[in-house]
Formats: C-alpha cells, structure tokens, sequence
C-alpha cells in the first residue's frame, strides 16, 4: 500500500468495517480496520482502509455482496 495513495472506506457500524475486511481478505485484497481520521466524519469509530490501486475491486466485492459502505476517500 506504500507509495500510492490509500483509500478509506468509512461504514455505518464497527460489524460492518468488519465485514468488508473478512470479505477482502478472501478476495486476496489487503485491507486493514484503522480509526476512522479526524478530518473525515463517520457514525463509526473505524474505517477500512486498502491500496487505492484496490478501491475498483474492494467496491466490487463489496457490493457483490450487498454490503454497504457510507463513503470512501482518498488519502495520500
């Protein structure tokens, strides 16, 4: 994930970053749970964050199945 950029992908709920993350996982999309940053606003304390090279494919994968995400940002 170094070098290019990350995105974060914020969620309604903790069960929900947890989810995507175990989804990711089995995809082979690495992904780690991390406090949601303060420049960004959530209902929820943590946020998922992947490669930005992977946000096309993590969005995929989570809405193959039907997992819903609030927002998602690219960060540096």
């Amino acid at each position: 994930m170094a070098g290019q950029g990350f995105s974060v992908f914020l969620f309604q709920s903790s069960s929900y970053a947890l989810r995507a993350e175990k989804l990711l996982a089995q995809e082979k999309i690495r992904s780690k749970l991390i406090p949601v940053p303060r420049s960004l606003s959530s209902d929820c304390g943590v946020c998922l964050r992947t490669g930005r090279a992977d946000k096309k494919k993590a969005i995929m994968v989570m809405e193959k199945n039907s997992l819903r995400f609030e927002q998602v940002h690219d960060l540096k």
